[in-house]
């Protein structure tokens, strides 16, 4: 039986980089698959696919409540011009408004927590309201998909969809796409925060540490990638003129920066599912240092493939980077190797495919 499948996201990047194999696998498999996004530039390549794609307006950050009802409305409309047979929902805002819309027409739907949010992080008025509409919208849910055990362990505690819950490898990673990169020789030894440059991702931490390495150890090399938020634009140009930093604005191939660098640094204290950056540098050899938090230390053996820091502890991070400085570079080329066999044996994103087919084959019957 051929089926018509949903996917609801609030941007393009969620899928195409993420759950690409899954559409792949859904097209292959003869069934139609309709994308609902943001427009963004990866949306055509969907297209070019063989997706259907069709328009959608997400405020991600926003909370005006007439624009989350008429998100809710949009999707009660885009249920009833579809009629998918089951609906995929990624993040937030598609997982509670979707998830309601699909309730309502009685379809099918699994949703995926990559992470908790902002919004549940503090105890307020902010979560009392997210977790109320997450037991509304997964109150009919036919599995809810996990990237770390933390995140599984808060909806227990707050008795949401207890019985339908699975944790799994985050997105996984795409270990023939992201495949180890030759280790670059040590003349500069060369770090790369690759994230949205937020506060949260600990750019802050990451730029002290960047100013006080780059000082005493003059052959080293800060890079920054990713879309910055406008707060931290101004920063960015000057420490990029003053040489501290060099800035690369949005990368569309990772890879490319990866080649050239010696560690990922990812000083996160967001609410994560699972560090792709993480996932993905680690694939491609390349030793990684990051935060004791979910969704970033499962990542990281301490010691083995990286190191672990205490979130926005900047002076705990400068004392790893120099750690990792003072290695020998076959030391440091080992540590990556050892993060590619980590990932080889834990985050295959074909483990994550197979855990969404084995769920829409369910529902097939």
């Amino acid at each position: 039986m051929k089926m018509k499948v949903l996917f609801l996201v609030n941007h393009d990047v969620v899928i195409y980089n993420f759950r690409k194999e899954l559409v792949e696998r859904l097209l292959s498999d003869g069934h139609k698959v309709t994308i609902s996004s943001p427009y963004g530039e990866r949306i055509d390549d969907l297209i070019a696919m063989g997706c259907e794609y069709i328009e959608s307006t997400i405020d991600r950050h926003g909370t005006n409540l007439i624009k989350e009802l008429k998100l809710l409305d949009y999707y009660k409309a885009l249920m009833k011009e579809v009629k998918p047979d089951v609906v995929l929902t990624f993040t937030i805002k598609p997982n509670i408004y979707g998830g309601i819309a699909a309730k309502k027409f009685g379809i099918p739907y699994i949703a995926n927590i990559t992470g908790l949010g902002m919004a549940i992080e503090k105890k307020n008025l902010m979560q009392t309201i997210a977790v109320f509409l997450y037991k509304l919208s997964f109150s009919e849910v036919k599995r809810v998909f996990f990237q770390n055990t933390v995140d599984m362990q808060y909806f227990k505690e707050k008795n949401i969809a207890v019985d339908k819950h699975k944790l799994i490898p985050g997105s996984g990673v795409n270990l023939d796409h992201f495949r180890i990169l030759e280790y670059p020789p040590e003349e500069k030894i060369e770090f790369v925060f690759l994230s949205r440059i937020m506060k949260q991702k600990g750019i802050e931490q990451y730029i002290e540490t960047a100013k006080y390495i780059s000082n005493k150890y003059p052959f080293t090399r800060f890079h920054v990638c990713g879309f910055c938020e406008e707060r931290y634009e101004k920063t960015l140009a000057d420490l990029h003129k003053k040489g501290i930093i060099i800035y690369h604005g949005m990368v569309r191939d990772v890879r490319e920066i990866l080649k050239k660098t010696h560690c990922t640094i990812h000083p996160s204290f967001y609410p994560e599912g699972m560090s792709n950056v993480l996932l993905e540098s680690a694939a491609c050899g390349r030793p990684i240092i990051t935060t004791n938090r979910s969704g970033c230390k499962e990542i990281v053996e301490d010691g083995i493939n990286g190191y672990l820091v205490e979130q926005k502890n900047t002076w705990d991070l400068i004392e790893k980077v120099e750690k990792f400085i003072n290695l020998d570079n076959e030391a440091r080329k080992q540590m990556g190797l050892a993060g590619r066999i980590k990932v080889e044996r834990e985050f295959d994103r074909k483990i994550v495919v197979d855990a969404y087919l084995e769920e829409i084959n369910g529902i097939l019957g």
